[in-house]
């Protein structure tokens, strides 16, 4: 159950004075008499948004809900919500919850209909959902939050770092001898500035052209995202930079061949950001088709849906081709692998939220998948 610290407002001439509560014919001493799990049954309650908890000077024929908010593993009583307009949302709930749970800010609840059921929508209306009059509702915590701007950031600075800590051959990671030294190969000087290229082209994207949506992460899904790209950098560095590293079969030709390729792929992506940047989206939901411009870029939309994903799959397998090393060819197909399922899971988004979308594009790769 709720311990009775957990609710701010114990003393009763306290909340007199809130902006946000209204007595209905209550007596100071009958909120004393009551836990504080129920205490917000007796007032109105409105959050920055419009949700109220208590009626319309007129509401003869209006109906309200009930909504109860539980623990779903103890089923203990969280919060009682007496008289909700029916047009309130699930995200105006979760705001509410943050009143008097202050530390359950609204990016980490995850309101549910049973326990183990998915997790309800912001923009879901209360009396459109399958509960009656009376919503019981479940609380998941899903724990500390971070913004995407910050996930971004995190995942494109460590490997920007940690890349030129190989490149340096600082101590202790190769041996004594070889601290401080440069390859002799011109292709190791190559990747390392491909590489950096393509991390401070993400942290421009981050800062200026990438538009996020109020969506946040848990803070232990970023730090697995986190591990998976700083992990992967140190390991593809640690060969391109060590001082038994063998430069490509195929000599210069494969080695600017590949460059010039993955010069490209890197121009494109940035291309299909700055076009994706102009498009009105609700949220996560798009509202117009994207279509390519004078670009020659952002042609590639003719074919695919997420044409960012291609450029960017391009461009890593480009990078392998350059550097011939194992550990970037497992890197892209693990890429390519996280990114189909993004790109087809975006391109169904299309298929159902836009009428009259291209039926000749594909998620990711043109004309296959």
């Amino acid at each position: 159950m709720a311990s009775m610290d957990l609710f701010p407002y114990e003393n009763p001439e306290t909340i007199r004075g809130c902006d946000f509560v209204v007595w209905h014919g209550y007596r100071s001493d009958d909120w004393t008499r009551h836990r504080a799990i129920n205490r917000v049954a007796y007032f109105e309650a409105r959050c920055d948004h419009g949700l109220k908890a208590g009626g319309p000077a007129n509401f003869k024929n209006y109906v309200f809900f009930e909504v109860e908010i539980l623990d779903p593993k103890s089923k203990a009583q969280l919060c009682y919500l007496d008289k909700v307009e029916p047009n309130a949302t699930v995200g105006e709930i979760k705001n509410l919850l943050h009143r008097l749970y202050p530390k359950w800010y609204p990016s980490r609840q995850a309101l549910k209909l049973h326990p183990e059921g998915k997790a309800l929508k912001d923009e879901e209306v209360l009396e459109d959902l399958p509960v009656g009059t009376t919503a019981t509702m479940f609380l998941q915590d899903l724990g500390p939050q971070l913004s995407w701007t910050m996930v971004f950031l995190a995942e494109s600075i460590g490997p920007l770092f940690i890349y030129l800590l190989f490149y340096f051959r600082l101590p202790y990671i190769y041996s004594p001898e070889d601290d401080y030294t440069k390859s002799p190969h011109a292709v190791v000087r190559l990747a390392c500035m491909c590489h950096s290229l393509h991390y401070i082209k993400r942290l421009v994207e981050t800062i200026f052209v990438h538009r996020f949506s109020h969506g946040t992460l848990p803070v232990q899904t970023i730090m697995l995202n986190c591990l998976y790209y700083w992990g992967f950098a140190a390991w593809l560095a640690y060969y391109i930079n060590h001082p038994l590293y063998t430069t490509p079969t195929y000599g210069k030709l494969q080695i600017c061949c590949a460059l010039f390729m993955f010069l490209v792929c890197e121009c494109g992506n940035f291309s299909i950001h700055l076009a994706l940047n102009r498009i009105r989206c609700n949220g996560a939901r798009p509202r117009q088709i994207p279509y390519p411009t004078k670009n020659p870029f952002t042609w590639l939309f003719f074919f695919v849906s997420c044409p960012n994903y291609t450029y960017e799959v391009g461009a890593w397998l480009s990078f392998a081709v350059m550097t011939q090393c194992v550990p970037v060819v497992l890197f892209t197909f693990v890429g390519f692998a996280q990114m189909t399922i993004w790109a087809r899971r975006k391109h169904r988004t299309y298929l159902e939220e836009l009428k009259d979308y291209p039926e000749l594009r594909s998620a990711i790769v043109p004309l296959f998948l």
